[in-house]
């Protein structure tokens, strides 16, 4: 997995390791990798599939380093591009110390969990299961669960606990931290992502269209931020294309009046604006490029690779 050659000499006890995040869609994962590492890195939405690419978040403590790898929900894929984001999150299982599997406490084991769970079966790397959304369930009703899912698998642990409310998830760090080997520091100490900049500024903008859109406008859109420079009076200008496959689509993001637009540009603006601590002026271009997510020349202009 990339960034291991990067290490930095710790002491020997000093523990470090790379740990996945893996689960259905919308079972909380990416709720969960912000809470873990105390700041938001990854997009949140009530949409499933909201997360797309692979997010590492690197969590850093005096006595250990976890590089945290948030993947996309596994599904069955409908397109080349969910097919890409499936891939994805199977292949962060090669190549790391510790598998996190996530599910919901409010919700039965189905055969979305029974498909991970196959793919668990043949890999020698210690698994957590962790149960989420503990918020939502009386705490009894969770032991019917935890019985059924130690038929399915030997997990190392079995940890339920809150992403939304933070619940049991201090916890959760150090049974983690517990797990991995001593090792060496593989991020500078205040780094907190490897998301490029422009990913992440269009990840916000594609957040927005998230929580003001609805039905199959969420999954068409893609965000790619064209440019980012500094405009006057210190202010910062990003110009980005928000992406969709059909016209009516379009339509819809700019609204009438361009009053739709303007809204996730204002959203979106002000979350950047707070990230970046400098006033920004954000451009949004919405822009047709039918059935992109089966494009795979479009796929890769717009950042989706195979998983390496």
């Amino acid at each position: 997995m990339k960034g291991r050659n990067n290490a930095v000499d710790q002491p020997p006890e000093y523990r470090s390791g790379f740990v996945t995040i893996i689960g259905r869609p919308n079972v909380g994962k990416s709720t969960l990798l912000n809470s873990l590492v105390g700041r938001k890195v990854a997009i949140i939405s009530d949409k499933p599939q909201t997360t797309r690419h692979r997010i590492r978040a690197v969590l850093t403590r005096d006595d250990a380093q976890v590089v945290f790898v948030d993947t996309p929900g596994i599904h069955k894929p409908k397109h080349r591009l969910g097919r890409m984001m499936v891939d994805t999150a199977l292949k962060t299982l090669q190549d790391v110390d510790l598998i996190l599997f996530l599910i919901e406490a409010h919700r039965e084991s189905g055969p979305g969990d029974d498909f991970i769970l196959e793919r668990l079966a043949g890999i020698r790397t210690p698994v957590f299961l962790v149960i989420n959304k503990i918020d939502l369930v009386a705490k009894p009703r969770l032991l019917p669960l935890i019985d059924e899912m130690r038929k399915k698998m030997a997990f190392r642990e079995i940890i339920p606990l809150s992403a939304r409310t933070g619940e049991n998830t201090g916890l959760l760090v150090d049974l983690v931290i517990g797990c991995l080997p001593p090792g060496p520091r593989y991020y500078p100490e205040d780094a907190v992502s490897d998301q490029a900049e422009e990913v992440i500024l269009a990840e916000l903008v594609r957040e927005k269209v998230l929580h003001l859109t609805t039905q199959e406008v969420p999954h068409s859109v893609a965000v790619v931020v064209e440019e980012v420079f500094p405009g006057q009076k210190g202010v910062t200008v990003i110009r980005a294309d928000v992406i969709v496959e059909r016209e009516s689509q379009k339509a819809i993001l700019i609204g009438e009046g361009g009053r739709m637009l303007k809204s996730i540009g204002r959203l979106a603006r002000e979350e950047i604006e707070s990230l970046l601590g400098m006033r920004v002026y954000l451009e949004l271009w919405v822009k047709v490029k039918p059935k992109w997510r089966q494009d795979e020349r479009q796929l890769h202009y717009l950042g989706f690779k195979n998983a390496d």
